[in-house]
């Protein structure tokens, strides 16, 4: 069984029992999120699909921890113009377990 969950602006396909990171949601780590933006739900190869949410549907699942993404790189360059610029980024995300997956 598997759902897709809208989960801050974002389209995740989850599971039970498994992670996913998301971007930073507010909350401390062990804390209990309940998501009720779901979009489509299959159940055995019994797909329900929301227009635009599935009524009643609702995923819990639990903060795991706080955590940071990998750094990337920004280089900027106009040549024959001694213009070059370095830049970091790291994204700050959540990692959350899904525990269940519910419809009604």
């Amino acid at each position: 069984m598997y759902a897709i969950v809208e989960i801050a602006g974002q389209q995740f396909k989850v599971e039970k029992d498994r992670s996913v990171y998301t971007h930073r949601l507010a909350g401390e780590e062990g804390a209990a999120l309940v998501f009720d933006k779901v979009l489509l739900v299959d159940k055995d190869g019994d797909v329900t699909v929301g227009a635009p949410i599935v009524e009643g549907a609702k995923i819990t699942g639990k903060i795991v921890a706080h955590v940071r993404g990998e750094k990337v790189l920004v280089f900027k360059k106009k040549r024959r113009k001694s213009y070059q610029k370095m830049n970091g980024h790291r994204q700050d995300l959540t990692k959350v377990l899904i525990e269940s997956i519910s419809l009604k």
